[in-house]
């Protein structure tokens, strides 16, 4: 179908997921003709001069957005958190290190960390589908370090405090960007771009290269991050268009006042949804309140017969991706920085209108 502005789609997918369309627009120009050069984007040397200062200027924004410390390090690579898991185990892990389980993407980080040393899991939400964040009040001492994900977009939680603890590694594929943080609280934090950042393909890290070369596991020159900071992110062929695509975005989040007029948005928009979702008879939220996420809202209907019905509203209104996971069933809708506050809306009125319906 060829969509018209009388059928614009209002994207709450989980990822890939929406980007700002000002970002689509330079990014599919720049497809055909980089910077006046006659060459694509998709084509151009990653050393070419262009390119380098696209680089630069990603790394750059990233700083001055995130306020990054001097002694901390930018770098967009490859293989996503997926390698993430495996990259922060192999350059922090020393005797033993603490997860806190809360999902997923926690459970498969637990499971790469275990080939390079002792894992303790310091708590888990399993018991309850991890529909809630646990308590880590008591962290043992002799831990490497204590690794969380921030935000967990498959059962709609998220943490809404750093664990305290000497050095820290956080997965923020799906919450960096919406909100603001200290990054000295951290050792580590990795995110894959396909969520707030940009399109799939590249992967954020920041790192405090002070904490570097202490331990004693033998590193592939591709998983060292030491070898990546030499050489400014470009040690191999780097992902050029999600980097590229990735910049556009922060330049787009800085022009909107940065972190925390977008952390004001991610607010209203979280808020009207919880609050229709807790209002109306018909729908029921799956994670706890107190552990609710601001990404992903995850909910289900209290009458399954109305499964049809509603599936065929939300569509016909345009809306795309609220299907939630097979693992927790029912509807996720996921709130990215580029989701505007009226697609919300829309999905509002659409569960408002069931209810005047059934």
């Amino acid at each position: 179908m060829i969509l018209t502005e009388t059928n614009v789609r209002h994207n709450f997918s989980a990822g890939p997921c929406i980007l700002p369309k000002e970002v689509f627009k330079e990014a599919s120009e720049a497809v055909v003709n980089f910077n006046g050069s006659g060459l694509s984007i998709l084509e151009i040397s990653h050393r070419s001069p262009d390119f380098v200062s696209v680089m630069e200027e990603a790394r750059n924004l990233v700083k001055e957005i995130l306020k990054v410390p001097d002694n901390y390090e930018v770098l967009f690579l490859q293989g996503g958190a997926s390698l993430g898991f495996y990259i922060s185990a192999l350059n922090f892990l020393n005797s033993k290190a603490g997860y806190i389980n809360t999902g997923a993407w926690s459970t498969k980080a637990i499971k790469e960390a275990k080939l390079v040393g002792e894992i303790l899991e310091l708590a888990s939400s399993k018991d309850r589908n991890f529909s809630y964040i646990p308590k880590f009040d008591i962290i043992p001492e002799g831990l490497s370090y204590v690794h969380y994900t921030s935000n967990n977009t498959i059962h709609g939680t998220q943490f809404n405090s750093t664990p305290k603890s000497e050095n820290v590694i956080c997965d923020m594929s799906s919450d960096i960007f919406s909100k603001e943080i200290n990054v000295s609280d951290y050792a580590l934090i990795y995110a894959g771009a396909q969520k707030n950042l940009g399109p799939a393909g590249t992967t954020l890290y920041i790192v405090n290269k002070d904490l570097l070369g202490k331990t004693e596991n033998t590193i592939p020159s591709m998983l060292d991050l030491q070898v990546h900071i030499s050489k400014d992110s470009m040690f191999n062929t780097p992902p050029v268009f999600s980097v590229y695509t990735s910049m556009l975005t922060l330049r787009w989040l800085k022009s909107l006042g940065g972190l925390s007029e977008i952390e004001n948005i991610n607010n209203k928009k979280a808020e009207i949804l919880y609050k229709e979702i807790d209002r109306n008879p018909l729908f029921e939220g799956t994670a706890a309140i107190e552990s609710r996420s601001k990404m992903n809202a995850t909910f289900v209907l209290t009458n399954d017969t109305l499964t049809d019905k509603f599936d065929d509203m939300w569509k016909s209104a345009g809306i795309n991706g609220i299907k939630g996971h097979r693992s927790v069933g029912g509807y996720r809708a996921s709130l990215y920085n580029a989701l505007p506050v009226s697609s919300v809306e829309v999905l509002i009125s659409v569960m408002q209108e069931l209810e005047k319906q059934a």
